[in-house]
């Protein structure tokens, strides 16, 4: 078994910059960008790869229309979907200052394997794939949650190497294929009810951004409406719409992810991570991580 291959990009152009992180393991490819823009500008992308696509915006909105599909999409921040066609050509807008994403591509016959006996989407989904048609998963794009949003940051802070890292990737990007077609699926039985323009999800996006920004010293909920110009009601309805948790829910699942992260990859002590990320007491934060994780900090830090 031939080990994952990791690559560092950095790219300058006249409109910016382009820092990138690529991770090959056998067939399968993973990235993650981060671009910064010195204005808005239109330009193109193309590859002749014929592989299925999950692609995840993380930060920033931009606009791209897609050829094989005959479409253009408008998208915020904090979305996925999964799509394929035999080779493709898109013209990205970006119409803020710094995009972020993340990527998986499936070799087709792999992806094949996976799901021809899946969900009935996913089934759906591999069928079209299976004749050659350009296909999207699903019309309604996913809202990246927590769970999605935990599997991304472990692929970007891995910290295994050789045969290990490879399996670990593997097992993740497997892991967002499943998160990301429930996610989509969910979202295409969804109807939206108190969150249907794009200025309020954008402003629930810009909550969750902000509570991942202040996981140790988090603002209250009439501090968060005032901050991003939503009342409270919709704000807290229209999160739960929009993420599947609630404000607290959320915060909470960062604060023990993260504190899981600290205990693998840091020397600091429980009590020290405990203090980091807001909680009360050290107790406090051994009684929460052992309820989500099964498992103590001490436990996890000396069986890792």
């Amino acid at each position: 078994m031939n080990d994952a291959i990791e690559e560092k990009q950095h790219l300058t152009f006249a409109n910016g910059t382009r820092t990138a992180t690529i991770w090959q393991c056998d067939d399968i490819k993973l990235g993650h960008a981060i671009s910064k823009f010195t204005e808005c500008f239109s330009s193109s992308a193309s590859s002749k790869a014929d592989v299925v696509r999950l692609h995840f915006g993380l930060k920033g909105d931009y606009k791209f229309t897609y050829k094989q599909l005959n479409r253009c999409f408008d998208l915020i921040g904090s979305h996925h979907n999964m799509m394929f066609s035999n080779g493709f050509y898109m013209t990205v807008e970006n119409k803020t200052l710094e995009l972020e994403t993340f990527g998986i591509q499936f070799p087709k016959e792999l992806f094949i394997q996976f799901t021809q006996n899946a969900s009935a989407p996913l089934k759906r989904f591999a069928e079209n794939i299976i004749k050659g048609n350009s296909v999207l998963l699903s019309e309604k794009w996913g809202a990246i949650d927590s769970s999605i949003q935990q599997v991304i940051q472990q692929i970007i802070h891995c910290k295994y190497t050789g045969e290990l890292k490879k399996l670990f990737l593997l097992s993740k990007s497997i892991e967002l294929l499943v998160l990301s077609a429930d996610s989509c699926t969910m979202a295409d039985k969804k109807k939206d009810v108190f969150i249907k323009n794009k200025t309020d999800r954008e402003k629930l996006i810009a909550v969750r951004d902000l509570v991942n920004e202040r996981v140790s010293c988090p603002p209250n909920l009439s501090e968060i409406a005032k901050t991003v110009g939503l009342n409270e009601y919709k704000l807290k309805r229209g999160f739960k719409e929009t993420f599947n948790t609630t404000v607290f829910g959320y915060l909470t699942e960062q604060r023990l992810y993260l504190a899981q992260r600290y205990l693998r990859d840091t020397q600091k002590t429980a009590a020290e991570i405990s203090l980091d990320l807001g909680y009360a007491t050290p107790q406090h934060f051994n009684n929460a991580f052992k309820k989500k994780f099964g498992v103590t900090p001490y436990s996890l830090r000396n069986n890792p």
